[in-house]
């Protein structure tokens, strides 16, 4: 069966041999857009040029989903698995497995997990009609694997990414309650990717916090979020850290400091991109303020609510321009033992790691001010918060292309 693809959506590539093979959602204007059929295409070199395979490799799903779309491809053994993303007509949310053994003929086996809609870890948030972008990070180490997706909906309700930590038992995923992968509002359509040294790493797509008009303004919309280490822990909770080689990108030391303040001090000034680490020890609320304006009128709150035993991030004052979302997201924090943090900023997004518990909350804000970012630590009145902080900024990530026919100044060519 031909098909000419009007847009690529989502999926993955898996190297074969040789060759590098990319799947994805085939996406037509003349079609229903809640379905789009499987197929790739493949590369020879590396991945600077592919080839359409010209026909789809699942022609057609089952009757009984209402949504299908995003592949995720795996090798298993000697063959191939892959998950694609469904609602089901029954009101269920799905990921379809099917298998393979040269990556072009595939036979479905079913659904791997679907479940009706519930909540998410305890929030208002649940499980989705449709699971969009399934990815599958396989048990090891003795510990269970976790099926992780986005959970979607036909509405302008708000979505989130899930995970259901379990086991694989024949063909069928069996897991316990979902759990968010991220805190955060801005953090979807997650991509996981086996990473040197047994780690597997995730990304996210931060989508815009802002009228759409001013990204049009821009000329640019959406990110990745940094590649993550991602692992299920052995308390069979799911820990994300950002990955090793981010590193590698710290340039200056521009904040290293300690004390304990009971009232607002300054910390040191700080780039538009920055790395930050942090241990809080507070009495009761207190936290650390990202003031990006000279009068302090604009800023950017991550602060521990002792009361409800959380971390909240707020970024109601983060921005001056009213066309920038606000709101304050949260995720649980022990208040009674000091907290470390990783805070990963650059420019319009803010990634904060909790270190203790493998959490993670991602949002986007836009800061006006053109002046020099500052860092406060503040604590509640009648209370006091110990600090230490240190801060790098962030290089400009370069990747450089080797060149076969051309040799290093003063070298010679192989």
């Amino acid at each position: 069966m031909a098909w000419t693809p009007t847009a690529v959506f989502s999926g993955n590539a898996v190297s074969d041999g040789d060759r590098l093979v990319a799947f994805y959602s085939a996406h037509r204007e003349d079609r229903s857009p809640q379905h789009q059929p499987v197929t790739h295409a493949t590369s020879h070199d590396g991945g600077l040029t592919f080839r359409p395979r010209g026909e789809l490799v699942v022609p057609a799903w089952p009757e009984s989903c209402t949504m299908y779309r995003d592949p995720y491809v795996w090798q298993d053994g000697d063959g191939w698995r892959m998950l694609v993303g469904a609602a089901l007509a029954d009101g269920r949310g799905a990921a379809l497995l099917y298998e393979s053994p040269d990556l072009e003929t595939w036979t479905y086996l079913g659904p791997f997990d679907a479940r009706e809609q519930e909540p998410v870890g305890g929030t208002d948030l649940h499980t989705g009609e449709g699971w969009e972008c399934p990815q599958y990070l396989p048990a090891q180490s003795g510990r269970p694997g976790a099926l992780i997706f986005s959970a979607w909906n036909d509405d302008d309700s708000p979505r989130c990414v899930t995970a259901l930590v379990g086991e694989e038992h024949g063909n069928v995923f069996e897991a316990g309650a979902p759990v968010l992968v991220d805190h955060g509002p801005d953090c979807y359509a997650p991509a996981l990717l086996r990473a040197p040294g047994g780690r597997w790493l995730l990304w996210g797509w931060s989508v815009e916090a802002r009228e759409e008009a001013w990204a049009v303004t821009d000329g640019w919309a959406g990110v990745l979020t940094l590649p993550r280490e991602i692992s299920v822990g052995g308390d069979e909770t799911l820990r994300q850290q950002p990955a090793a080689e981010l590193l590698d990108l710290r340039g200056e030391h521009a904040v290293h400091t300690e004390g304990v303040t009971d009232g607002p001090v300054d910390l040191g000034s700080v780039g538009r991109a920055f790395d930050l680490t942090a241990r809080l020890d507070p009495t009761g609320n207190a936290g650390l303020r990202l003031l990006t304006t000279p009068d302090g009128s604009e800023y950017l709150d991550i602060r521990l609510d002792a009361d409800t035993g959380e971390l909240v991030v707020d970024r109601d004052h983060a921005s001056l321009d009213p066309r920038a979302r606000g709101g304050s997201y949260r995720m649980p924090c022990a208040a009674d033992r000091p907290v470390d943090l990783r805070v990963v900023v650059d420019h319009s997004i803010a990634e904060v790691f909790l270190t203790s518990t493998g959490q993670v909350l991602t949002l986007r804000f836009y800061p006006t001010g053109d002046g020099p970012w500052r860092l406060q630590a503040r604590s509640a009145p009648d209370e006091r918060l110990g600090y230490a902080v240190d801060a790098w900024e962030l290089r400009p990530l370069v990747i450089k292309e080797a060149s076969g026919n051309s040799a290093e100044p003063g070298g010679q060519s192989a």
